[in-house]
């Protein structure tokens, strides 16, 4: 906010997704990306898939094009996948500037940036963000495998690098628990796991491996662990890393999830998991500026 207040303009734009099932946006895009571009650079960033993405930019000035651009999308419903916080921050500002002022027409501090993706895009990559523990007692470090039969099979895979792959039909895996070994969970029939989170939480949300993790593993299986760090990762090898140097006890690792799972979590009037995608490429902040004024 105080950025906003500031600058009096968006720097980063929400991430947001929207269904296009007969095509018709991605032809009128490609028409417009035969102009000339307005910038065109190239970001090395070795932690991503992609170590050198590159950002093309053009800027749609066609009043017909804008217009058709707006008439499909506003019978649309958008889907936030990637900044809440941004946009309830962008609220506030909205009612602190009209308390301050007589508002009249549509003032730039109505409306916040966002950026438009098709959930069919094919350039569209959702990623895990994979959890690093650390703060666990021995005691409990040392029965936690026993605890988490209760709940789930477990399998171990030896593991020498960040190259090995969880199974289609396991929930999560876990480094560090066991030496040079993922150790693969996967869920057990006969417990319904789903009965144990909030109640006030969808079947989309309940039924997600990032909530599986929260509620039944860090919130359930280690409660007693009162110290509980935990940090983020989007990179397979780092969480190895951080495994094997010591820094971390255990890393919890996640299959992406696909974007139809967003969807289904927000149309059951529902909040995503916290910490629970990271989609990708998204713009970097400060490559298009909103002015507010």
């Amino acid at each position: 906010m105080q950025l906003m207040r500031a600058c009096r303009a968006n720097f980063s734009p929400l991430f947001s997704l929207y269904y296009d099932s007969q095509q018709k946006v991605a032809p009128i895009l490609s028409h417009v990306a035969q102009e000339q571009p307005l910038m065109s650079l190239r970001a090395k960033r070795s932690n991503l898939p992609d170590s050198n993405e590159a950002h093309t930019l053009w800027a749609i000035t066609d009043p017909e094009i804008k217009r058709e651009l707006s008439k499909f999308l506003s019978s649309k419903p958008i889907y936030i996948a990637d900044g809440h916080h941004r946009y309830e921050t962008a609220l506030a500002y909205q009612q602190e500037k009209a308390k301050e002022q007589s508002v009249t027409g549509k003032k730039a501090f109505h409306y916040i940036m966002m950026e438009l993706v098709d959930f069919s895009d094919p350039g569209l990559l959702v990623l895990p963000l994979h959890r690093l523990v650390r703060g666990i007692a021995p005691s409990i470090l040392v029965r936690l495998g026993d605890q988490l039969r209760n709940f789930f099979t477990i399998e171990s895979v030896p593991f020498k690098d960040g190259s090995c792959q969880l199974p289609s039909d396991s929930s999560l895996g876990i480094l560090g628990l066991q030496p040079d070994s993922l150790v693969v969970l996967k869920r057990r029939r006969d417990i319904a796991l789903e009965a144990m989170m909030p109640g006030n939480r969808s079947q989309a949300y309940r039924e997600f491996n990032v909530s599986i993790l929260n509620h039944i593993i860090l919130d359930g299986v280690l409660s007693g662990a009162k110290d509980l760090d935990v940090a983020y990762t989007v990179d397979l090898e780092e969480a190895y890393q951080q495994i094997k140097e010591k820094k971390y006890q255990l890393a919890f690792l996640l299959k992406a999830p696909q974007p139809e799972m967003v969807k289904a979590v927000a149309d059951a009037q529902d909040r995503m998991p916290s910490k629970s995608t990271y989609f990708y490429p998204k713009l970097p902040a400060g490559l298009i500026i909103n002015p507010l004024d």
